[in-house]
């Protein structure tokens, strides 16, 4: 019985993952993620449902950062009523992100009315906090390697991906094929978290290429964080360093801890980390010691570094005076949340430096801003960019070009076609043809909404 692949996202972009195999009536979709970035990408979350949710026998999330979980309270508003399969550590971090999500349109939507910058009247929230909350209801956690029925004649197991807590690779089998979604991979010998499974076969393989076209600077991440730091405080500046809540701020504070322990930072430099959903993944991290691989002391340790900043008053406040400090704030990318305040207040001032630390997808600040942008926009009102702006590439939790093949090469046999997905167009074809020319397997970009027979 042959199945079908649908690519509803994640295709020809990073961000939007979502993909449905379709065999003998079930119906399954792997990830669930909103678009982000580009306005004309941006635009598809509020085209409605790319497929009837109703007519979903079940959802697998690969793992719980927005790109892959953030459309899942609009498909569950929607009509989806079968379980999200996920791991543990994927639960456990959705019921953290998709609240906040909510929350973060809710407000925008509410700042965006007040001060009237909206074209829209009023301007509505792509989902609310509630809304969220109630799709975390339809969570069904599994265990790593241990296969499952998702839906009739379609089993799925979950192998470890090391991208975040709780991040898998997926196995499908179905219609007598065995299809795998290598979600976000990992990279090895990641000081934090647990290298990736090795796959030994897949019929089909959907591979992401976020950074398919580059390698990641090979320079020491702490050499290259004390540099900035220490060259930072220098001017009397301070650190701005927009952080993915989970994963990336919790690898940040264990360099800075280690910085701060060898004495090669100052060991007074006041660290804030700013956001309450990074500080609620950092009490989870601890909470899961064997799911990565620091210990519960050097949780206790490295995250124990930083001051907690739960409340919007003490946010604020962090931006007055000018005492030199380094404050870790998402988001990632810069496109929302506690991290644009304080963008708006340290950006035009050059004693300052904006720190990125992984991946910016196109059409967000964080790309314009390490591109070299002069001025950014902000709640409507553009700001001259003075700041040192850096980006700490090594950092990253995605592996590279080299990683990814590396990865591949542990396949017995090559899949029957590999799909390259989850990149940047450049990124997605220079790791086709990287892996058409080393490992001589057929493989395809897919374009977005485009369908695959898997025979």
């Amino acid at each position: 019985m042959a199945a079908t692949l649908t690519f509803l996202g994640g295709a020809g972009t990073v961000t939007g993952s979502k993909y449905l195999i379709e065999t003998g009536g079930a119906r399954v979709m792997i990830d669930c993620g909103l678009f982000q970035g580009y306005k004309q990408l941006r635009l598809r979350n509020w085209s409605g449902p790319p497929v009837d949710p109703a007519s979903l026998d079940a959802i697998i999330l690969t793992h719980a950062h927005i790109d892959h979980s953030g459309y899942l309270p609009v498909m569950v508003r929607e009509g989806f009523k079968g379980p999200a399969y996920c791991t543990e550590g994927t639960q456990d971090l959705c019921d953290i992100l998709l609240p906040d999500s909510g929350y973060l349109h809710e407000r925008e939507a509410d700042y965006l009315n007040r001060h009237k910058l909206s074209r829209h009247d009023p301007a509505l929230p792509l989902y609310t906090q509630k809304q969220a909350e109630r799709a975390t209801k339809q969570l069904k956690p599994i265990e790593f390697d241990t296969p499952f029925e998702a839906a009739p004649g379609i089993t799925v197991c979950f192998r470890r991906a090391g991208h975040i807590l709780g991040a898998a690779i997926v196995e499908v089998d179905a219609g007598g094929r065995r299809i795998v979604f290598s979600g976000d991979l990992g990279r090895p010998d990641n000081p934090t978290m647990l290298d990736p499974a090795q796959i030994k076969r897949a019929d089909y393989l959907v591979v992401e290429s976020t950074y398919g076209d580059r390698r990641h600077d090979r320079a020491d991440a702490e050499d290259a964080l004390a540099d900035v730091i220490t060259r930072t405080a220098r001017r009397g500046g301070t650190v701005i360093i927009p952080s993915f809540a989970v994963g990336r701020a919790q690898t940040l504070l264990f360099h800075i801890h280690r910085l701060k322990s060898d004495g090669r930072i100052p060991k007074d430099i006041p660290v804030f980390l700013d956001s309450p959903m990074a500080i609620d993944a950092t009490e989870l991290f601890e909470r899961h010691v064997g799911e990565h691989k620091l210990s519960r002391a050097e949780c206790t340790a490295a995250f124990g570094t930083a001051t907690y900043v739960h409340e919007a008053e003490d946010s604020k406040a962090l931006d007055n005076g000018a005492m030199t400090k380094i404050i870790i704030s998402a988001s990632g990318m810069a496109t929302g949340g506690r991290v644009v305040h304080h963008l708006k207040h340290y950006v035009g001032d050059a004693r300052n430096t904006i720190l990125f630390a992984g991946f910016q997808a196109g059409g967000t600040r964080g790309a314009a801003m390490v591109r070299g942008a002069s001025e950014i926009k902000i709640h409507g009102a553009w700001h001259t960019v003075r700041a040192e702006v850096a980006n700490l590439h090594m950092l990253s939790a995605h592996a590279d070009a080299g990683e990814i093949m590396d990865w591949l090469g542990h396949f017995d046999a090559p899949p029957r076609m590999t799909f390259i997905t989850h990149g940047e167009p450049d990124a997605s074809d220079a790791l086709r043809l990287r892996i058409q020319d080393e490992l001589d397997w057929d493989c395809l970009v897919p374009e977005h909404q485009s369908k695959a027979q898997l025979t």
